[in-house]
């Protein structure tokens, strides 16, 4: 299979919008999104040997990206920053990226104590979602949770997609505030 161009030198003018309008609705903090989308084309470049084009270029960006805002969380949510997590499954801080498209994450491979805060987890989300309202509680899942396309969500509910994107915002924004309270 031959391997896959990636055009950095492009990155910004391909997807520099698209990554900030994802970033700005998931910290709505517009230097951290800046610094995130930023973090994001770096990661890319230093990780561009690990590309192997199984993902599109936007996709295989985004991914990182993902992680990047993930690690975000983690290290502001830590206790008083004394860990600072990083998803990282490698030694190599070159190969940042390989993990989208050469590692799988072992669902047997999870200590006890894993196992404990995936469910503590779970129980919170669940139990925070629950206090939201019926509609936003219904359109997080949906989006967030089942993972359906936005045109999906608004014909099964009759919204307007800008309408979605009011809801999942303040979901958010709320599910976040209660997982703070009563998670982390």
């Amino acid at each position: 299979m031959p391997k896959h161009e990636l055009y950095p030198d492009q990155w910004i003018d391909l997807y520099a919008d698209y990554l900030y309008n994802y970033t700005i609705v998931r910290v709505s903090d517009n230097d951290v999104a800046q610094d995130l989308v930023q973090d994001t084309f770096l990661a890319g470049l230093k990780s561009m040997k690990n590309f192997k084009g199984e993902a599109s270029e936007r996709t295989w960006l985004i991914s990182i990206l993902k992680r990047k805002i993930i690690d975000h969380y983690r290290k502001i949510n830590s206790n008083k920053g004394q860990a600072e997590v990083r998803m990282s499954y490698s030694d190599d801080p070159e190969s940042e990226g390989d993990w989208l498209e050469e590692r799988v994450a072992d669902p047997f491979d999870k200590t006890a104590e894993d196992t404990m805060q995936n469910e503590e987890l779970g129980e919170a989300i669940f139990k925070c979602l629950e206090k939201l309202p019926k509609k936003q509680a219904e359109v997080f899942k949906m989006k967030t949770i089942e993972g359906y396309e936005t045109e999906v969500i608004c014909n099964e509910l009759n919204i307007t997609p800008s309408n979605l994107w009011v809801i999942i915002h303040r979901a958010r924004t709320a599910m976040a505030q209660c997982l703070k309270e009563n998670w982390f």
